[in-house]
């Protein structure tokens, strides 16, 4: 199973972030990914750098032979054509696309899997829960509703969590 965290908190080329994550989608469905499956968009508050707008946050559950750093690049490109510019570690963004699960690959160096912060970050785990609930992670063996247990336990920062809605207002 190969899972594709994503989110998007700016207006960028391809519309707001709504718009944004919907057609993130639809780009991993072509030129070599296949999406299976995607959790419902959920709105967030930042992590790391909270002074900015709430993110529009999903997981997808895709397909594909690419190998995982091959994914990475493509991920990379489709981030790149909605408008994406590394700046700010944990700034704002027109589109986030991040591997969080090869196979159940475990590996370190710079193409790190599982994803590092998975277990620390709500904005993935619920979407997860939603969309792979018999999911575990590779190396600790939790389900995400797991790991969003420990979570709950802890200070969350007034994370937000709600659907996104169809249309805007």
């Amino acid at each position: 199973m190969i899972l594709i965290g994503l989110g998007s908190n700016v207006e960028g080329p391809w519309g707001n972030p709504r718009e944004t994550m919907l057609r993130a989608l639809r780009e991993l469905d072509a030129n070599g990914t296949e999406l299976v499956a995607a959790s419902r968009l959920v709105e967030t508050t930042p992590f790391g750098k909270v002074n900015q707008p709430s993110f529009v946050n999903a997981v997808a559950r895709i397909s594909t032979v690419m190998p995982p750093e091959t994914l990475m690049h493509h991920l990379h490109d489709i981030e790149r054509r909605a408008g994406r510019r590394r700046r700010l570690r944990w700034g704002p963004r027109t589109l986030d696309l991040d591997l969080l699960d090869y196979h159940g690959l475990v590996r370190r160096g710079r193409l790190k899997l599982p994803h590092p912060g998975i277990p620390e970050r709500d904005f993935w785990l619920t979407p997860l829960t939603e969309l792979v609930p018999r999911w575990r992670h590779p190396v600790t063996r939790r389900t995400a509703q797991q790991m969003r247990s420990v979570l709950s336990g802890l200070s969350q920062g007034g994370m937000v969590l709600q659907e996104v809605p169809e249309r805007e207002s």
